[in-house]
């Protein structure tokens, strides 16, 4: 099992200790999502690797947001803070985002390394520039430095 499955496990265990439901509601339901990801990859017997799991959780954190944005069209402001406060929880198994400064560089170095120069080569940009923050960086913002850097 992953570290990131194991720290899920211990803290949902503490989540029910004390009796923290929101917490407790959102963990059960990133184990579940863990668990139909990993069914999807290589059947009921298999397990996520951090980087799978990773991807789950910001899959899980889109829904938030898309739901948030939902929520406040509608003029539901109550269930938007709801889902605020589930994506905070979701957010606490991410890693730490990278500074714009930081990203922006990654962004010049492939660049420059793959020779691109027009929009055309933003898949490829994109995939490197991917690879190489691991994750540590949105992909709607990571989308629109590079962007804005092949102009």
């Amino acid at each position: 099992m992953s570290s990131l499955s194991d720290r899920l496990l211990d803290d949902l265990k503490t989540a029910m200790k004390a009796k923290d439901t929101l917490t407790m509601t959102v963990l059960r339901n990133l184990k579940s999502a863990f668990k139909y990801a990993a069914i999807e990859q290589g059947g009921a017997d298999s397990e996520l690797d951090d980087a799978a799991s990773q991807a789950v959780i910001r899959r899980e954190l889109k829904k938030r947001e898309d739901a948030i944005e939902s929520f406040e069209k509608g003029g539901r402001p109550e269930l938007a803070e709801k889902e605020r406060a589930e994506s905070e929880v979701l957010k606490k198994y991410l890693p730490a985002e990278l500074p714009t400064e930081e990203v922006e560089a990654i962004i010049a170095a492939v660049i420059a390394d793959l020779g691109a120069t027009s929009r055309k080569d933003m898949g490829r940009v994109m995939k490197a520039v991917q690879e190489k923050t691991a994750g540590a960086v949105d992909n709607k913002k990571l989308s629109s430095l590079v962007m804005s850097k092949l102009n």
